[in-house]
């Protein structure tokens, strides 16, 4: 899909502006037209020379003292589509709060209605700030692509999540935002989030599930072309493409996402439904005064069960969260009817609630195991939304 497009590359500065070079080449290679848009402190990594070389073309670097009275607008008429890598924190956070003071945000802003994919790099402990994920959230949300961060060596001599994805991936992501994305057509439902079943009006039994894998993989789908209805009990991510249904209890995402799954392709059931209720929740507030109380629990519904049993059924994924081994997900492979299941071991550092990485494995029903390397959040949901496509295109 990039054969004869028209691409804008921009450089922020980073360690990682080196790849930007190879970045240019694997475009052009894919036979796109590549003009770069540079900011000064990225120089001081990438001489404008090699851009200029590899492109054909100047980049341009400032807003002032070219022939040109508005370079910025210029390249984004341009443009078919604009992409950013490395994209910095702080260049990240230029864009997302519509900061303009340089060329390169000048011109993404200038380029609003055409895609853009953003490639973070920086370091581990700037990635997991709380700022950049507020930014991050807030990109993802106006509708612009991020591709990585992934795990690796980083620039400080240490390793973590922040190393700029490869230009392969890059050019991927924009030749899948380009052909309109290549989950395009599919229906989605996806659920996310731990349900909160009451013990009185003020309690309630749950657990730590924080929401995000299941929030990534919405809003991955979403960014790929896909309707998406998302179940969940925590703030759901916010795209164009995304219908939230709000739920508290497992059995009121049981009646959501049955009623969805009736109607959708395939169904990622990535919430951490309680197993067990209170038989009968206290109408009152039960005081410390009455003495510890006693709580009967019955089961809930089997969500992941009740999608499988459907006929017909959507494509279906699970999630099994363990601890300490994944003998048991494998079991439930096997046993749950569901096309692929997706086990994490939470008892490890990176890989539990309420962190921006997971370390995952795949499992299909016939006991197989994929391991994957620890990543991103937002990686696994990228590689997962891989392997359903590619499972669905040899599905009979």
């Amino acid at each position: 899909m990039l054969g004869g497009r028209r691409i804008v590359l921009g450089v922020s500065g980073g360690v990682a502006a080196y790849k930007a070079a190879y970045l240019a080449r694997r475009l052009i290679d894919a036979g796109a037209e590549v003009r770069a848009v540079m900011t000064e402190s990225a120089t001081r990594f990438l001489g404008e020379q090699t851009l200029a070389a590899l492109t054909r073309t100047a980049p341009v670097v400032g807003l002032f003292g070219s022939a040109d009275v508005s370079p910025h607008t210029t390249l984004a008429r341009w443009a078919d589509a604009v992409v950013v890598a490395p994209a910095t924190a702080a260049t990240l956070s230029r864009i997302a709060t519509g900061i303009s003071e340089d060329a390169l945000t000048a011109t993404v802003l200038a380029s609003w209605g055409k895609p853009v994919v953003l490639a973070p790099a920086m370091h581990t402990e700037m990635w997991e700030h709380p700022a950049t994920q507020r930014t991050i959230a807030i990109l993802s949300g106006d509708g612009y692509v991020i591709v990585g961060p992934e795990r690796g060596a980083l620039a400080g001599g240490d390793e973590g999540v922040g190393r700029m994805v490869e230009p392969e991936e890059i050019v991927a992501a924009l030749d899948a935002v380009l052909a309109g994305g290549d989950l395009g057509g599919w229906r989605v439902l996806v659920s996310a989030g731990g349900t909160r079943e009451a013990i009185d009006p003020v309690r309630y039994i749950g657990n730590r599930s924080s929401g995000r894998m299941g929030n990534a993989i919405a809003l991955a789908a979403a960014q790929r072309g896909a309707k998406v209805t998302l179940v969940t009990t925590e703030p759901p991510a916010e795209h164009a493409n995304i219908t939230f249904i709000g739920v508290e209890t497992a059995e009121e995402m049981a009646a959501a996402v049955w009623k969805t799954a009736e109607v959708v392709d395939v169904a990622v059931l990535v919430a951490a439904v309680a197993d067990f209720r209170p038989a009968d929740p206290a109408a009152g507030k039960l005081r410390r005064a009455d003495g510890p109380p006693r709580i009967e629990l019955e089961p809930t519904p089997d969500i992941l069960a009740g999608v499988a049993a459907m006929q017909p059924r959507p494509f279906l994924v699970g999630f099994a969260a363990e601890t300490g081994s994944l003998d048991q997900a494998v079991h439930k492979a096997k046993r749950k009817g569901v096309d692929l299941l997706v086990g994490n071991d939470v008892s490890k550092a990176g890989s539990g609630f309420g962190t921006e990485t997971n370390e995952v494995a795949l499992i299909t029903p016939d006991g197989t195991v994929d391991p994957w390397s620890p990543m991103s959040k937002r990686q696994v949901a990228e590689r997962l939304w891989d392997r359903i496509t590619a499972m669905r295109e040899v599905a009979p």
